[in-house]
């Protein structure tokens, strides 16, 4: 009788129940078939991961706590900046006056009366020195604001040197020949007279003198009755002693000057009188 058992084949380790199930690809096969636990509940499925936060480092901190600080200090400045800078309250009332010889402060302040109810934070220099163009006795200016209303202004005032003689007239004029009023009567003046002669000094002769003449302490220039020069190299002053200065050229005006003052300061000799000084060659002067 035949035998109706098939042939069996040796499993191998393989097991009997081979079963296979499809997923979605896009799904995870943790999750396409959830896992009975314990008891026989299902697992919950697994929540996506948490990002850790770290600490912000304390260097970082720090810094960002200064920049916001300065920025909240910066803010508070500018505001209070724009403030005063419009604020009523710093307006000029007051203009106070130092310096001036020749000036008077009220000839100032009249210059200055545009400046009135001005804030002062809006005041600067250049705008007084503009103001104060029209006297030309004023050099230089500087400012200074005293709150809540009071501007101080410091002049600095152009020096006379000398008399320059224009026909009757005798202008005042500075170093750079600025003239800064006239007078009829040069005696009342203890300045010396540069003589033009019959035509206008020639301008290099001028400042020739005059360099001379800006030179010199105030004693030996009130001393002095007349300058001139023949040519920028041959400037010659007069005292009113009648003595007379050779001086040369213009240069090393400030040595040549001591040594002047300090001939000038020489006790006088009444058998030998002297009648020049030369301090051409400041090194080496000469008296005769």
């Amino acid at each position: 009788m035949a035998n109706s058992r098939r042939p069996g084949y040796p499993s191998r380790g393989l097991p009997d129940v081979i079963s296979a199930s499809k997923t979605d690809p896009a799904t995870p096969a943790s999750r396409a078939q959830p896992s009975a636990g314990p008891a026989g509940a299902a697992t919950p499925e697994p929540r996506p991961g948490k990002v850790l936060s770290f600490p912000e480092p304390k260097a970082k901190r720090r810094r960002r706590i200064v920049l916001s600080t300065a920025g909240v200090i910066a803010v508070l400045l500018a505001a209070i900046v724009a403030a005063a800078f419009y604020s009523p309250w710093l307006a000029v009332r007051t203009v106070t006056v130092e310096g001036t010889r020749m000036l008077t402060p009220e000839q100032v302040k009249a210059a200055l009366a545009p400046l009135q109810g001005k804030p002062l934070p809006q005041i600067s220099d250049e705008q007084v020195t503009g103001l104060l163009q029209p006297l030309v006795q004023v050099k230089a200016v500087t400012t200074q604001a005293r709150p809540p209303s009071t501007l101080q202004v410091k002049i600095t005032e152009r020096v006379p040197v000398a008399l320059l003689k224009q026909g009757e007239a005798f202008q005042l004029v500075d170093v750079d020949g600025v003239q800064l009023g006239t007078t009829t009567d040069p005696a009342s003046v203890q300045l010396p007279v540069i003589d033009g002669g019959g035509g206008a000094l020639p301008k290099e002769l001028f400042h020739a003198v005059t360099a001379v003449l800006g030179a010199l302490p105030a004693d030996v220039l009130a001393r002095l009755s007349d300058a001139s020069a023949k040519s920028v190299d041959a400037v010659e002053l007069k005292l009113v002693d009648g003595q007379t200065i050779v001086w040369g050229n213009a240069g090393e005006k400030e040595l040549k000057a001591k040594v002047l003052a300090a001939l000038l300061k020489a006790p006088a000799d009444p058998k030998n009188p002297v009648r020049v000084y030369d301090v051409s060659v400041p090194r080496h002067p000469v008296t005769r």
